[in-house]
């Protein structure tokens, strides 16, 4: 997308989670793509005088069409069709997702200025969990799963980064040593970079933008696991919930 220019924008479903700019192509056509970048879950689209953030829900993908277009489905929101001819195409089921036009830079936006660093920012580590969770009475998994503190850790990855450091999820986060959450923040950008060389984790409906699915689901050490043998101590996985979210740990290996 970088360097192309926008030829026209096709808006079939004005209304995602919150509603789409109704003059979105008067705005945006003939408009250069700078950069396409990314900020916790949110997909930002530098459009030379103004930005499109783009946030995919639950279940929302975006399409890379490069050959003949084909007919949009039912759940085919929103194409964006470049000069070169490429569409790109979003897609989202469950409509949770958004398009939204912001003529200020995303990070004065607010549903991003309060985000937390990312995880591969040389601003997280071990010193910024032991900051942050201090007097702190919740669970450590709904700490580190907190975009406030930390963004892009979710449910899947806060299952395997806890193994991975021996951390029982329902620990008090207060409780745990400036060293325990060093480890815990390798632990949790070591995770984060597997699954980003597999190419993410494809469960229901996660698919990548030519359509074919990551396999680091193949890699879980917990997360889905209940009642199968730990690959570590063979003792059964158990299951439990933090957070309204499914929890998943070896009470052997995490303590």
């Amino acid at each position: 997308m970088r360097g192309q220019t926008i030829a026209s924008l096709i808006v079939r479903v004005p209304k995602l989670r919150w509603p789409i700019d109704k003059d979105l192509d008067q705005k945006l056509k003939g408009a250069t793509i700078k950069s396409v970048e990314r900020r916790a879950k949110y997909i930002l689209i530098n459009c030379t005088t103004s930005w499109l953030i783009v946030h995919l829900g639950m279940s929302g993908s975006l399409r890379v069409i490069r050959r003949k277009p084909s007919e949009p489905e039912k759940h085919d929101h929103f194409d964006m069709r470049l000069e070169n001819g490429t569409i790109i195409r979003y897609r989202d089921p469950r409509k949770f997702g958004a398009i939204i036009w912001t003529s200020s830079h995303p990070s004065e936006h607010p549903l991003l200025c309060r985000l937390g660093p990312e995880p591969f920012d040389t601003t997280f580590d071990g010193n910024l969990l032991y900051r942050t969770t201090r007097n702190k009475h919740s669970a450590i998994k709904s700490h580190i799963m907190n975009h406030h503190i930390v963004t892009g850790v979710g449910n899947i990855y806060a299952n395997e980064a806890l193994f991975c450091a021996g951390i029982r999820p329902t620990k008090k986060s207060s409780t745990l040593s400036k060293n325990k959450l060093a480890v815990l923040s390798v632990c949790i950008r070591d995770i984060l970079a597997r699954a980003i060389d597999a190419g993410g984790s494809s469960l229901k409906d996660f698919y990548r933008t030519d359509g074919s699915t990551g396999y680091f689901q193949n890699e879980y050490m917990v997360y889905g696991r209940n009642d199968e043998p730990c690959r570590v101590c063979t003792r059964p996985i158990k299951v439990t919930t933090v957070g309204q979210r499914s929890t998943f740990y070896c009470p052997n290996c995490q303590k």
